[in-house]
């Protein structure tokens, strides 16, 4: 059997009906549209319920906002540089190791474990982490974010804009 053989069986496919066609088919004349009327003429829009408000319009969608003054950081672990070689991280040092991508905000968190005193560098850090990298003998910095009074700009997410 090849790829042209291969056929519906018989009965399982009809002819399209032809309407419109003058009275000797059964869709003769109106061609099951009716008699008249704006239905009856031309295509209506999918829809369209006669100049009223339609319902796609009418019902409530879009809910909620998208704040404008969110800041999103990257969250990196303690316990992942923890596993990293060397005793100073910078932002630049972690997206060098693939933790976060250029120019994203890094905000270092306190999950794992930390054996060893390291010095970071990140835009936020949570009480946890600072607490874990100090008790550790290491030392936490805040980089200063990189649009001005600690605020995104007004236009939109801060690292779309820059």
């Amino acid at each position: 059997m090849k790829l042209h053989d291969l056929a519906p069986p018989k009965g399982a496919t009809k002819a399209k009906q032809r309407v419109g066609r003058g009275t000797g088919g059964k869709g003769h004349k109106t061609a099951g549209r009716g008699t008249k009327g704006q239905q009856a003429r031309s295509t209506v829009p999918a829809g369209f319920e006669g100049g009223q408000l339609p319902l796609m319009q009418r019902i409530p969608k879009l809910k909620g906002f998208k704040n404008p003054f969110r800041v999103a950081y990257t969250p990196v672990n303690v316990g992942v540089l923890a596993h990293l070689d060397g005793d100073e991280f910078t932002v630049q040092t972690m997206v060098d190791a693939g933790l976060c991508r250029p120019k994203a905000l890094v905000k270092v968190l306190g999950h794992g474990s930390l054996d060893r005193p390291i010095r970071v560098s990140a835009h936020a850090f949570s009480a946890a982490a600072a607490a874990a990298i100090t008790t550790a003998g290491g030392s936490v910095e805040r980089v200063p974010l990189p649009f001005g009074n600690g605020r995104p700009p007004a236009s939109g997410n801060a690292l779309t804009n820059r």
